[in-house]
């Protein structure tokens, strides 16, 4: 499973082939500044929720590549609306098959407004179940108990969460949540790209580490193929 990242919380994953982009912020992130937009592949556009942070560059990527934008169905609706062609609205605790695999989408403790301030419905995360490996990206949310029911529901290769503290849950929460969805490898995300959730990085390490978790921090551009030996 090759995954590639272009900063806060945007991360290409290939599953089966295909490219799936979470929440593209990239053009307005100066810590992103090296990225070529027009060089983003893109199959599959999953966006969280509605702020700037996550979903700045979606219209844009999606005219450029053709591709399908998942999110839920506010959304999606207000995406149409911008001209985006092909969108799958879908829910919390929904589910759908797609041709890479399933994604189902579950509860994140946030909030949720578009960058014009129209409602952008409730924010969410993603479990995705592939025959390549099942990873939970989480979006922006804080720790939830919630959490304990992706544990129960399905094992996990991977997970990606914010650690970035102040508008989501931070590192020692996020070592909490990947005890609760039973978890140990981590990507971090939502970190550093604003002075208000700047980290510690070896700080984060440590604090992963003593636990007995793996925590990988992705330097933006950064491309890390990832086997799972449960497969």
């Amino acid at each position: 499973m090759k995954i590639n990242y272009y900063g806060h919380s945007c991360f290409s994953v290939i599953v089966n082939a295909k490219c799936l982009l979470f929440d593209p912020f990239i053009t307005p992130n100066k810590l992103a500044k090296g990225i070529e937009i027009e060089k983003i592949k893109a199959d599959y556009i999953l966006v969280s929720h509605g702020h700037e942070d996550h979903i700045a560059d979606a219209i844009r990527i999606a005219h450029l590549t053709g591709a399908v934008i998942i999110s839920n169905y506010e959304i999606c609706e207000w995406l149409m609306k911008q001209g985006v062609k092909s969108t799958h609205p879908m829910n919390t605790g929904g589910k759908w098959m797609f041709d890479f695999g399933k994604v189902k989408c579950v509860k994140a403790e946030h909030s949720s407004a578009l960058p014009d301030s129209t409602y952008g419905g409730n924010p969410m995360g993603f479990i995705i179940e592939s025959t390549e490996g099942n990873f939970y990206y989480s979006g922006d949310t804080a720790l939830t108990y919630d959490m304990k029911l992706i544990g129960d529901y399905r094992k996990l290769d991977l997970a990606f969460l914010p650690i970035g503290d102040n508008f989501t849950m931070g590192m020692d929460n996020a070592i909490i949540a990947s005890d609760f969805i039973k978890c140990n490898k981590v990507i971090g995300m939502h970190y550093d790209t604003f002075d208000f959730i700047k980290i510690n990085h070896k700080e984060a390490q440590n604090k992963f580490q003593r636990a007995g978790k793996e925590l990988t921090l992705f330097k933006i551009g950064e491309t890390i193929d990832f086997e799972f030996k449960s497969l």
